[in-house]
């Protein structure tokens, strides 16, 4: 057996260097040491490649009422409304503290108010931005102040395996840290802490087509479903539906608020593609304009449809969209003269790991707070700009809570084990069923869905799972073989969410229930104990 690295000890543990962790660490940082651990290098994460932006209520035309309302319109009945409306009343304050506190750069007017977007669903421009690139900015300015803060230590190259529990004889159990993979070192670390945070981000790599980057992996809800904690409304992914189709761009996302600044999708014959599909058109909810996008390729054989920003001025596209202007410049793709080929991709996950409004899971000690969480803000359709907004609101509650949330840890704590393990040599198993899960979950547990299609994909992803579980006992743990696992689990609870919910109600569309059934409008929830 290896040697592992010594037991680390500090007071609050984050895992992921998201918009989540790193704001919740500075917070935590002011009483105690924090340890941040990422998986990849800080800025591979989702808020990275955020292009729209945070939305709050900061125009005058606009009211707090306005913005719960939009949200719980798209989240199609299953949102807690009190969690919108804390969000939504601390949304304004929320953006001032990044702008003074973290130096974050926003688009500003003439007279130095917010420049402010609008994405679908959105009633009013109620989105604060940073040209087209927010999630970049907002993570310069919490890198920097993390990077200065002498109680935080940002550890990256750390894949974490899963998370450290105990259990008493009256039943009672909690978390207290994790093990981590270091990714260079191939050594094993036991991070110890009365306080653990899951932000380790989304799922999107469950599927062939994302938006997202590698990292998006669903390590947190197959962590945290394997430790016993609540997950749940999985059914629920967001396709986001313009990702650029080209083969020289890998998961490149072309904004929602190009439509919210008049892009207009068209069929490749040039007709409008959402003209009768919904009074709001091509800025319809993301799950309306995914669905007509994937049912209009199904229809015509094609492989993408057009979004159109040729109609708007030049110069302004160029000022409004420099990254992606950029980007599609780069792939020989001019905006002001060329419609954009687009595709739905996977984009965000609306279920997640259940917990409260400040972040508790049912797991004493266990934090989870960003996109791995659900907290009841998105319901069954994320309302755009909303998510990183979440992120802000989940991190502030978590501080307020965590310090009586949690439990002192043993002092005793076993390194990690590695039993009679040895190095595979049978890495082939681990890359085919990564893509097998990925195609499998595309192909039958994503857009649109069925019974048929549903049963196929249990089937399927079981087997899979059968010899993840034959390999994980047998070859030392390695970062692919160790996602491999998450994601497998992970699509195998959306899969089951998904066969629970016998209704179509917003990102969950299957044809074999179509019609939203009013007795259903409750959240899917799941958990070891019970199965699946």
């Amino acid at each position: 057996m290896r040697q592992t690295n010594p037991i680390v000890r500090t007071q609050y543990l984050v895992i992921g260097s998201g918009l989540a962790g790193l704001y919740f660490a500075l917070q935590a940082a002011q009483r105690g040491s924090v340890t941040v651990l990422t998986k990849a290098e800080p800025l591979d994460c989702n808020t990275r490649w955020a292009q729209g932006g945070v939305s709050a209520v900061l125009g005058e035309e606009d009211s707090l009422d306005a913005h719960v309302e939009d949200t719980l319109r798209v989240g199609a009945g299953l949102c807690s409304e009190s969690m919108v409306r804390r969000c939504v009343q601390m949304g304004p304050g929320l953006i001032h503290r990044l702008v003074d506190d973290y130096g974050a750069e926003f688009d500003r007017e003439d007279d130095g108010s917010f420049k402010l977007g609008r994405e679908g669903g959105h009633s009013h421009r109620r989105v604060v931005h940073h040209l087209d690139t927010t999630g970049a900015e907002i993570m310069r300015s919490l890198l920097e102040a993390v990077r200065k803060h002498p109680n935080i230590k940002l550890v990256p190259r750390q894949m974490v395996v899963d998370l450290l529990s105990w259990s008493k004889v009256d039943g009672s159990r909690g978390c207290f840290g994790a093990y981590s993979l270091d990714l260079d070192s191939q050594e094993i670390t036991v991070h110890v802490a009365p306080v653990t945070v899951l932000a380790s981000g989304g799922a999107g790599k469950i599927y062939r087509y994302t938006s997202n980057p590698d990292v998006a992996t669903a390590d947190g809800v197959a962590m945290a479903y394997r430790l016993g904690a609540k997950v749940g409304n999985l059914e629920f992914m967001q396709f986001h539906p313009t990702c650029l189709f080209h083969p020289g761009a890998k998961s490149f996302l072309v904004s929602e608020a190009v439509r919210g600044e008049g892009g207009i999708l068209r069929r490749t014959d040039g007709s409008e593609l959402m003209e009768g599909k919904h009074p709001m058109k091509s800025l319809a909810p993301r799950d309306i304009v995914a669905r007509e996008i994937d049912a209009e390729l199904k229809r015509s054989g094609t492989d993408f449809v057009h979004l159109d920003v040729t109609h708007l001025p030049g110069d302004f596209i160029v000022e409004r969209f420099p990254g992606i202007f950029n980007r599609c410049l780069e792939l020989g793709l001019d905006m002001r003269t060329d419609p954009l080929p687009v595709v739905p991709a996977a984009h965000y996950m609306c279920g997640g790991v259940v917990v409260d409004p400040y972040g508790r899971t049912d797991i004493p000690g266990l934090l989870a707070i960003g996109e791995v969480a659900m907290s009841g803000m998105h319901g069954a359709c994320r309302l755009a700009s909303n998510s990183l907004l979440e992120a802000l609101v989940l991190a502030t509650g978590a501080n307020e809570v965590c310090d009586a949330f949690g439990r002192e840890p043993p002092a005793h704590v076993n390194h990690w084990n590695a039993g009679d393990t040895v190095d595979s040599d049978e890495a082939i198993m681990v890359s085919a069923n990564w893509q097998e899960v990925r195609a499998l979950m595309w192909n039958f547990a994503s857009i649109v869905r069925s019974n048929k299609r549903l049963r196929r994909a249990e089937r399927r992803i079981e087997l899979i799972r059968e010899e993840i579980r034959q390999y994980y006992t047998r070859f030392r743990v390695t970062k692919d073989m160790l996602e491999l696992r998450n994601i497998a689990l992970t699509g195998h609870l959306i899969i089951e969410c998904a066969t629970r919910r016998r209704e179509s109600r917003g990102l969950h569309h299957t044809l074999d229930y179509p019609k939203t059934d009013p007795a259903q409008a409750s959240d899917t929830t799941l958990n070891k104990w019970e199965g699946p």
